[in-house]
């Protein structure tokens, strides 16, 4: 036997050793990308939304704004909520055309981060601007895919 079957021997010992790593369980949608709005980001947004704003009426001005840790825990859950869908949209099936799609999707997830910040840091006046950038974010979506 010449030099190369301790070369090969090592190798085969070295390769029975090594464990082929499992594939990851595929991702499976439960819902599509229409029941994924209606269900969970309508909802979810709408907390983060509606949890800051000023209302002016005869009566006077009314500041609304989360007022307790459990109200500001609400809105930071309801951002994380968002993220998280931001993801699955990102996952194929639902993952239409890799560019645009994404790209919105990814606008979801770092404004909607960014709530959930501003929720964590209980500051008012940057959960009320981060909201407006959600809303663009979600609207320039809808421009390019609600009509299809």
């Amino acid at each position: 036997m010449g030099p190369g079957w301790r070369f090969a021997a090592i190798c085969a010992v070295v390769a029975a050793g090594c464990r082929t790593a499992e594939a990851p369980a595929p991702f499976k949608p439960v819902v599509g990308v229409r029941e994924l709005m209606r269900s969970v980001l309508n909802p979810n947004a709408n907390v983060v939304w509606r949890a800051v704003s000023t209302v002016v009426t005869t009566a006077g001005i009314d500041e609304l704004r989360p007022r307790s840790d459990a109200e500001w825990a609400g809105v930071r859950n309801a951002a994380v909520t968002i993220t998280r869908a931001g993801n699955q949209l990102m996952l194929s099936p639902r993952a239409r055309d890799g560019s645009r799609w994404m790209k919105a999707a990814q606008a979801l997830i770092e404004t909607s981060t960014a709530a959930m910040r501003a929720a964590e840091a209980q500051n008012a006046d940057q959960l009320f601007s981060v909201g407006g950038e959600m809303y663009s974010a979600c609207l320039s979506c809808h421009e390019n895919y609600m009509s299809e």
